[in-house]
């Protein structure tokens, strides 16, 4: 079961996460702004968390949440899922736009990834999921990684658009390639069940991206050196591809407030995510 694959240590006692509870709320977080940081483990595809150091977490990470409350409705648990936040030796990292026709958040902008299947570890799920969505394997020995953070994450993202449906936990995890952008472009194919277009964006954009992130306020000015617009790459309907220009307000849309308004924009937990490269970089 879902239940048993996303584990609480509270009061120094082991407990599974019901689908209608808040996995942040029960680690203690929302009395400050987030992100707060939780220790964490996982062995083969059970994640374990808690608020204070135990036996055998070896990672400290930020969490954040993208809702505080969900309503009664199912006695499933929290899934979880893995995305790759790809960066090439150039620093560029990789976003695609999930397809219009996908149930679960049309037109959104997003690192490569998907659900955690039994018995999976991280970089297993991750580089399944880079393959799958587009058709990408890294060669053996040219990459590092770094697991970044983690994201609560409900659909729909507003109860203002009706009850979450789906309540996951995303592990974000950094693969730093010693091959370049273009190195890494040359051998893309997206597949179109799922991704109808790719780009890849530098710490200066992602950095104006981040700046809108949900919940702050927008800067009114950014700085004069970025582009107006953003080059990425659109799949045709004959299966080849075609330039694609995104113009920058596009990318730093915030989550809209009705579902009738969603449009295409990079999600609130992908600027999360790329908030976390950017300090990586930095550091």
């Amino acid at each position: 079961m879902a239940a048993a694959r996303l584990l609480l240590r509270l009061a120094g006692r082991l407990e599974s996460v019901s689908f209608t509870q808040s996995v942040c709320g029960l680690l203690g977080a929302g009395q400050r702004p987030g992100p707060w940081h939780t220790h964490c483990s996982l062995e083969r595809g059970q994640l374990v968390l808690s608020s204070n150091p135990f036996p055998g977490a070896s990672e400290r990470l930020p969490i954040q949440p993208e809702v505080s409350k969900t309503e009664p409705l199912t006695n499933r648990g929290v899934d979880l899922g893995v995305a790759v936040i790809l960066q090439s030796s150039d620093q560029t990292v990789l976003l695609t736009r999930r397809t219009c026709t996908l149930r679960i958040s049309p037109n959104l902008w997003v690192p490569p990834g998907g659900h955690m299947e039994p018995d999976e570890e991280i970089l297993e799920c991750g580089f399944r999921e880079l393959w799958e969505e587009c058709g990408l394997q890294l060669p053996k020995n040219q990459f590092s990684c770094v697991l970044l953070g983690l994201w609560e994450s409900a659909y729909p993202p507003r109860l203002s658009w009706g009850f979450p449906k789906y309540h996951h936990l995303i592990l974000y995890v950094l693969v730093i390639s010693q091959e370049s952008q273009e190195q890494l472009q040359a051998r893309i194919q997206v597949n179109p069940n799922e991704v109808n277009a790719f780009m890849w964006l530098g710490p200066d954009v992602a950095a104006a991206v981040v700046a809108t992130e949900d919940g702050t306020r927008t800067p009114g000015l950014f700085s004069q050196d970025l582009p107006l617009s953003v080059c990425a790459t659109e799949l045709k309907d004959d299966g080849g591809t075609q330039p694609l220009v995104l113009p920058m307000p596009t990318l730093m849309r915030t989550t809209p407030t009705t579902a009738e308004e969603d449009k295409e924009r990079i999600g609130a937990g992908t600027k999360f995510a790329l908030q976390l490269w950017l300090q990586h970089l930095g550091r």
